[in-house]
């Protein structure tokens, strides 16, 4: 690599470096509830893509990240990211052919049990 071109990840790493701790965890949980919703089949683009094993772990990743993060983020940054939250876990018990007890889904000894 010379002198004149840019280092790329360097360049990355300083973009990100420049973002508020907020908006990197709401990136990642973006990114989290994104494809957890794809691995539920609520996507009819990716419907070969549903994996409900997959999904439970992104569910209970995005729970860990929500549960550890909230009291830092504050109730106006942290509120949306439950609602998604609580929505991707019913959304996998309607998907599941065997659904959890309350409590028991993914991210709920974490969050707590999720009703529907």
């Amino acid at each position: 690599m010379t002198t004149d071109q840019p280092n790329r990840a360097g360049d990355a790493a300083r973009d990100l470096a420049a973002l508020p701790a907020v908006e990197i965890i709401g990136m990642y949980a973006a990114d989290l509830m994104t494809v957890a919703a794809i691995k539920c089949g609520l996507f009819e683009d990716a419907a070969g893509e549903r994996d409900l094993a997959d999904a439970r772990i992104l569910i209970t990743a995005l729970a860990g990240l929500v549960t550890a993060a909230a009291p830092e983020l504050g109730s106006h940054h942290a509120a949306p990211l439950r609602d998604g939250l609580r929505s991707l876990q019913l959304a996998f018990r309607e998907a599941s052919p065997f659904p959890d007890e309350p409590g028991k889904g993914p991210g709920e000894r974490l969050t707590g049990p999720v009703y529907g």
